[in-house]
């Protein structure tokens, strides 16, 4: 989680000198919070099942709900990133207006497992 809260701040500061990087830690930062989730479950994704796995096991566990509905736009994000990565034609790179909107998506994500986190039965 600490990993987590950095890598928005860093995503804050980079937003318009780096928007490619910007926008991979702003999706980092949702991915390590959702990791965080297993982890404390004593589970953890392989490289087999990567972040799709973290995906759908914290949004099977945690994506009910009004609140658990924040964790939707992980997957938007983990999309955008992937076609950033990859791209299929020149508009697939990230600008700094992805980052702007990716920013608050993943603080929510952020925020609501930094809540569920004190609750969950460790390991």
């Amino acid at each position: 989680m600490d990993d987590a809260t950095r890598h928005l701040r860093s995503a804050h500061a980079l937003c318009d000198d780096d928007p490619a990087g910007a926008f991979q830690m702003t999706y980092d930062a949702a991915r390590k919070a959702c990791s965080a989730l297993l982890a404390v479950q004593g589970l953890r994704a392989t490289s087999r099942g990567g972040h799709i796995a973290v995906r759908d096991a914290a949004r099977a566990q945690f994506g009910q709900g009004a609140r658990g509905r924040v964790l939707r736009e992980f997957d938007r994000m983990r999309r955008r990133r992937k076609d950033a990565e990859y791209p299929q034609d020149p508009g697939d790179a990230i600008d700094s207006e992805d980052v702007r909107d990716g920013l608050p998506k993943s603080q929510a994500i952020v925020d609501y497992v930094a809540e569920l986190l004190p609750g969950l039965e460790p390991w």
